[in-house]
């Protein structure tokens, strides 16, 4: 039960921050031009996102509500499976993280029809994106780690079957 308290806990805490910056981002940023923090390299640049990650897939709301749904369905099952243990923790960190992405943007689309984007790469001119996007990469990229060179295969039997 613990684990499922701290889990929520969590995610609610992540996607507040996460809907936080975007309420900073439309209350400083919309309409204006980007904030330059590193020259040439990093500013804040509002923008709408109605499509998926990185501006892909424009105007197709539904499918995304439906993806997303069926993504946040396929984590928490995972997540129920994951033994409660030390060495499972990190893959209990990784379905926070998606979910807390998924979850973060799904609110934008459900509010908004679109998803607030603000930070941007200008220096290899990297689509802008925003916080709940990092949540999902980064669990991504943590799954990927994990699965790949961490877990051995007779330990994950019974969570992804």
């Amino acid at each position: 039960m613990k684990k499922y308290i701290l889990a929520f806990l969590s995610i609610a805490g992540l996607v507040g921050l996460d809907q936080w910056t975007k309420s900073l981002a439309v209350t400083h940023l919309q309409g204006k031009p980007g904030h330059v923090l590193i020259p040439g390299v990093f500013e804040l640049l509002y923008t709408e996102n109605r499509g998926a990650a990185f501006g892909i897939f424009q105007n197709q709301r539904i499918v995304f509500l439906i993806i997303t749904v069926v993504i946040l369905l396929a984590v928490i099952y995972c997540f129920v499976k994951i033994p409660s243990t030390k060495r499972f923790l990190p893959l209990q960190c990784l379905c926070v993280l998606i979910s807390s992405g998924a979850i973060g943007n799904m609110i934008d689309r459900l509010l908004n029809g679109y998803v607030v984007d603000f930070l941007y790469f200008s220096l290899i001119d990297f689509p802008v994106f925003n916080v709940a996007d990092c949540y999902v990469t980064g669990g991504a990229v943590l799954a990927f780690v994990l699965l790949f060179w961490v877990y051995k295969d007779d330990e994950l039997k019974g969570i992804l079957r």
